[in-house]
Order: structure tokens, then sequence, then C-alpha cells
């Protein structure tokens, strides 16, 4: 008994629908529309894009016949609904298609790579829109009425496809990347689901839901199966797809492999391999069996030859001179061109001791006034790159062309010590959320992002503060902007860096359940679907960071495994600044900002101790840290030199008694042969400062440590000749 009241009420229930239904779409049938024209704004929408925001007029009338200017603008934007000059009908307005072409922008910018797809995607609106039979898979089921005679405008609507052929057209487009994004552009186009979980039919419920910010009215689809359609007035839309593989007309390209599977070469399965071992075209065991046979003949020849050859005469005296060929010879005497030459050196410096001391000395301080024109590169560019490397060839086509590419201030929070928490999703059940997404740490981590937001740094040089707003990188506001258009990606701008909004909750039923949504709803969402301007919770939330660009989750949060977005064990915050060439006073500025960045969360990491784990660095922290070490360096260079000069006056000295203790040490031997080296070295860096040839801190670390092993044992080895008897 109960299960026949059951059908009867969803009969009822059946049967209501119909006749609502026919209430504003009485006729479905060949060249009949269900809406045509536009009739302005939806009264139930705020907040959508306003050029995408106009809704149809009901109109349950024959299709119209388009000419002249009508005619050329439905064949540019519907092309594969022009049938000819003369016989082609449309269910649509030129207002019509020009907010269509405009709606159909936002979306094929994701698609553009991929021809077929776009075309697709394209084709299935038009239908939508300017069918000539439109009746036949439309059925209007809400309007709102306008008054003075004028036909109501259409608030909602059901589409009715075949499952095939929305399927073909969501495979056609599954696989489109956005390289930007490093990520599919479906991800974009079916809401919480995201590239992962997304089907054609979520694919399409989230294209008519006007929570998305782009939809002007609700369109509910129906995908109908071939054993769904007889015997009903409707008719699901249905037609040829092209294939993403296909090229779209002469001249037209296919979708890529890295955009479509069926477009990629198929892969030939190598032939098997001969296990067969073989040396050239003999098989190998017998090959070796002769190589091993013939060495073992070769070694008994040479061992027993010697004893089986006859002597012949006595033993002969051997010549040392016969022996010595003609490099040895040459070794010899240019060894001894050599040692007159150097001997000759040192007679006659020893012959004017006072007078090589003056014009040395004088040579290696002119020399070292060049110290005062040095130049030292800090760059990592330039230290570990070289100049015609093809990196750097590239990098300066970049920088030619389009700048150099922006500076990156980043900040790494992790709550190692916060248990992990688990949180029942409306939209996509259990999961579960790491200890660092707590809203008493996001609140924190908003709170730094305000006081980064607001920093001033003083200049002396422009005798003013400098801020973010001076130096930050705006796309979409580069001349003048404020605080808001400065590119900065965290999770927080998921709820545009709003306290209020990430503090919002409220009450939302779905599927029969009713449940309270918050930030971590919202989250989910934002994660899944970046690009969206209106979530599906009840809170309504833009995705959109407060600059007006995406923030996709791997900018926000980190630490985590596949789309386990709940999961990230840390946040990320990152201010993006601009960048300049080298000398460009703006440049100065941009460092000296990223200077108190550095200092402001330093401070913030003693401040936190307890509660975040902080890694950051900016720009400029490479190049500060290899400032840092050369500093640090400098100690451990004096300490090496006195521990080199201490060596050599005791070893060097030839002791006799305690009384010569002072003249055996040899302390000014030694002392005059750090001071050669340091004059070495000094000399050689000023020498290279007056021709203009930078110098770096890794010379300045490496040379003076060399020069000093080379020199050192050069005065061991003159010390040693002189005092050998």
């Amino acid at each position: 008994m109960a299960e026949v009241g059951l059908r009867g009420w969803l009969l009822w229930a059946l049967l209501l629908q119909g006749a609502w239904g026919e209430l504003y779409t009485p006729t479905h049938q060949l060249g009949y529309c269900a809406f045509y024209d536009e009739c302005g704004r939806n009264p139930e929408l705020s907040g959508s894009l306003a050029s995408l925001a106009n809704v149809p007029c009901l109109s349950n009338t024959p299709a119209r016949l388009v000419t002249g200017d009508h005619l050329a603008l439905l064949q540019r934007v519907c092309p594969r609904l022009y049938t000819g000059p003369t016989a082609t009908y449309a269910c649509c307005s030129p207002k019509q298609l020009v907010s269509l072409e405009a709606s159909l922008a936002v979306s094929q910018a994701l698609l553009t790579r991929c021809p077929a797809c776009s075309d697709n995607f394209v084709s299935l609106h038009c239908h939508n829109t300017c069918s000539p039979n439109q009746s036949l898979f439309v059925n209007v089921t809400r309007v709102a009425g306008r008054g003075d005679g004028q036909p109501p405008a259409v608030l909602a609507y059901e589409a009715f496809y075949q499952r095939s052929f929305a399927e073909q057209t969501y495979g056609s487009c599954s696989r489109v990347r956005v390289p930007a994004a490093a990520t599919l552009a479906v991800g974009a186009m079916c809401g919480v689901y995201g590239s992962t979980l997304c089907n054609a039919q979520r694919w399409l419920d989230y294209q008519g839901d006007t929570g998305n910010g782009l939809a002007p009215l609700e369109i509910t689809f129906h995908l109908w199966e071939p054993v769904q359609a007889p015997g009903s007035v409707l008719q699901p839309l249905g037609g040829d797809v092209a294939a993403c593989n296909e090229s779209q007309g002469e001249g037209a390209a296919a979708c890529s492999c890295q955009d479509c599977a069926a477009s990629c070469p198929a892969l030939t399965r190598p032939q098997a391999l001969d296990t067969t071992f073989h040396l050239g075209r003999m098989a190998g065991g017998p090959a070796l069996v002769i190589i091993l046979c013939s060495v073992l003949a070769a070694l008994t020849a040479f061992l027993a030859w010697p004893r089986l050859a006859p002597r012949r005469g006595g033993r002969r005296t051997p010549d040392p001179e016969a022996g010595a060929s003609l490099s040895n010879r040459l070794s010899l005497y240019i060894h001894t061109l050599l040692s007159r030459c150097f001997q000759g050196w040192g007679t006659w410096v020893a012959s004017w001791p006072a007078t090589v001391l003056v014009v040395s000395i004088s040579v290696v301080v002119v020399s070292a006034g060049g110290l005062a024109f040095l130049e030292l590169t800090t760059d990592p560019v330039e230290l570990w790159s070289a100049a015609q490397s093809r990196a750097r060839r590239e990098k300066a086509f970049h920088d030619q062309h389009f700048g150099p590419f922006f500076r990156t201030n980043q900040v790494i929070l992790t709550a190692p010590h916060r248990p992990s928490y688990r949180y029942d999703s409306l939209l996509l059940g259990p999961k579960n959320f790491s200890g660092v997404l707590a809203p008493d740490l996001l609140l924190e981590l908003l709170s730094l992002q305000e006081r980064l937001r607001r920093l001033q740094v003083w200049s002396p040089e422009e005798q003013r503060n400098v801020t973010l707003r001076d130096v930050c990188y705006a796309p979409l506001n580069p001349h003048g902007p404020g605080l808001s258009d400065c590119c900065v990606n965290s999770l927080l701008q998921y709820f545009q860096s709003n306290r209020t909004r990430l503090l919002l909750t409220a009450t939302q039923t779905l599927a029969g359940q009713t449940a309270l949504v918050d930030w971590r709803d919202h989250f989910l969402y934002c994660a899944n679907a970046p690009l969206t301007f209106k979530d599906g919770t009840a809170l309504a939330l833009s995705c959109m960071a407060d600059y007006g660009a995406p923030v996709f989750p791997f900018l926000a949060v980190g630490g985590y495994r596949g789309k386990d977005y709940s999961e990230a064990e840390a946040l990320i915050m990152t201010f993006s600044l601009n960048n300049y060439p080298p000398g460009d006073p703006r440049l100065a500025q941009a460092k000296l900002w990223e200077g108190g960045f550095l200092e402001e969360m330093r401070a913030f990491q003693r401040r936190t101790a307890g509660t975040f784990q902080v890694t950051f660095m900016a720009e400029r922290s490479l190049e500060d840290e290899i400032n840092r070490t050369t500093a640090e360096d400098l100690p451990i260079f004096a300490v090496s030199y006195l521990v080199i000069f201490l060596y050599m006056s005791l070893a060097l000295g030839s002791y006799a008694s305690w009384r010569r203790l002072p003249v055996d040490a040899k302390a000014t031997l030694g002392l005059g042969g750090v001071v050669v080296v340091l004059g070495a070295v000094t000399a050689a860096m000023g020498l290279f400062s007056y021709l203009g040839v930078p110098s770096s801190l890794v010379v300045l670390q490496v040379v003076p440590f060399l020069v000093l092993a080379v020199g050192a044992d050069n005065i061991f080895i003159l010390v040693l000749e002189y005092q050998a008897p």
C-alpha cells in the first residue's frame, strides 16, 4: 500500500512538473524557439559580471529568418548554425549574439589552445541560445514578469542533451591545459570538483550555475540515454562533435599532444633484442675461446723466447748518453738555461738591494691604489653563470623585451606541534585538516600580512619612506597602485584578505542535508576552483584575490599530497615586487623595502617561536648571505696568515743555542714572505681595478690562500737550498 502511495505521489509530481513546463514552453517542435531577444538584467542576481548578466525574453514562437548584418554576426559567432544566405533561421537577436560572444570570450581564453575544443564549446552554447529548433531540447521553468505588456524574462530553463553528445564535447576539452597555472582548463570550469573529479555532467552543471558569477540565469542540464527519448515531446540535442585530434578547416592545426591524447603519435613497440652474445658477426662463445687461446699462446712465446734464443757475443758496458732521447737532451738544455737566467737575476737583485726594494714597494703601492676603484660583484647571476651562456642570453632577451622578472619575497609557516583534525564538509564530505589550518593561526597570518603591506622604510637618498606601493608588482594597475592592487598571494586571498569574510558562517542545505558552512568549505571550493567569482556555498564569496587574479593552491599552501589541499602542512605567503635593471634607482628602493621585510620577519620569528616554525627569504637574501659570509671570513683570513707567519718563522730557523733564538727563528724572513704574498695579491687586484675588470668575493676568499701556499712553498725551497751544505 505504501509503495502504491509513493508511486502516486511521484506520478503527481511528474505531471505537475510537466504542466509547469508546458506553462512557459507549450510548443516543442521543429522551427520553434523557447525564448528570443534580451530582457535586461536578472533581478535575482547581484555581483555578476555586468556585461554577461542579461537574460532572454520568453518567446515560444517560430524561429526568425536571419539576414543582413544579423546573418553576418551569426556566421561569425556561431558558424555551425549558418545554412546559407537565404535559409538560415535562428532564435537569437543581434543583441543576444553580442552578449554571447562576450561571455564565450571568457571561457574561450582557457580553451583556445585546442581549436576543436573551443569550437565544440562555442557550438554547444550557440545551440542553447540560437538554434532554430531550440524548443525541442529547451524547456523554460521560471520567469519574471515585467509588466506593461512586455514579455517575461527567463530566469531558468532545462536543457536536454544526448549523453554521448555531452561526453564527447567534454572529452574534447578534458585534457586542455593552462600552462601558466600548471593545471587543466576544466579545473576552473567544474566548480568544487576541480579537474580530478570533473565529468560531463558536473562540467555542464557548473556552467549553468549562477553561483559561478558568469552565468546570467540558471540552466539545468539533463543527459539522456537513447532509450529515454522515444515517446517524449522533447528531443535531446545531439550531433557531430569534432574530435580534438581533427583540424578545424584548411590551414588550421589540430590540438597538440599536450592537450589531446588522441593527437599523440602511436608508439610502436620495438622489436625484441637478440639475446645471443656476439662479437662482430661471430658468436660470442667461440670468439672468446679464440681470443683466450691467442693470448695464452702469445704469453707462452714471450716467456719461452729468452731461454730458447742463442747467446750472441759477450756483455756490453751500457753507455749512459747513448740512450738519451732528443726530448731528454732538450729538457736538460732548458733547465740549464733557466738556471743561468735566474742565477743572473738573483745576483743582480742582491747587488742592488735598496734600489730593488724601493722600486718593488713603489710598484706595489701604485698598483694597490687601484683598489679605490674596486668593483665587487655580488649578484648571484653574475657570479655563477657565464656571460655568453645560453641561460644568460635567454635572460637578456627576456629582460630586453618583457623587462626583468619580478622579485619574490616569500614566507613559509608551519605548526609542527599542532594536531590535525577532521571536518565534515557539506560539499566534499569528511576531510582531514592539518593543524596549521586553524582559525587562530590564520588570523595571526592575516595580521602579519597586513603589517608587511603597510611596512615603511626610510630612504636616505629619497628623503622619504619607501612603501609597498612604490615597489610592488601590480599587474592590473601598474601605474599608481593601491595596497589592494599589489600582488600578494596567500590562503587569505581566498577571502580577499578580509577578517570579516574569514570568520563568516552560514547555514546551507544540500541534497536534503543542512549544515553550517565556514571558511573551510570556502577554502576547499577555491582550492579546487581558484578561478571562481562566486563559490557554491551559502557564503557566496569570491575566490579571486583582492588584486584581481586567481590564487592557485600551490601558491597558498604546501606540503600536501596529490589534491588533498586540506592536509597541507605549510602556509605560504608571497610578496611580488617589480624588478629593474642594475643602476636603476628604483632597484635600490626595492632592496630597501626587502631589508625592512627581512627585519620584520626576524622579529615575527622571535615573537612566535612557540607557535610557528618560520622560514622566509627575500630576493636579496642570497646576495646578503654572500656578503655576510665574506665578512665573517675576514677574521679567519687574518688568523690564517698569522699562523702561516709563525710556522714559517719557526720552521725556517736553524737553531744553535737559546741565545741566538731571535736570530735563528727567521722572524723577519717569515714576515717578509707573508708581506710579499699580500703585496702580490693587492697589486694584482688593484691593477685589474684600474682596467675596469670587476672582482668578486669568491676571489677575495680563494686567491690569497692560493698565492700564500705557492709563496710559502717557494720560500721554503729557496731557504733550504741556501742552508744546504
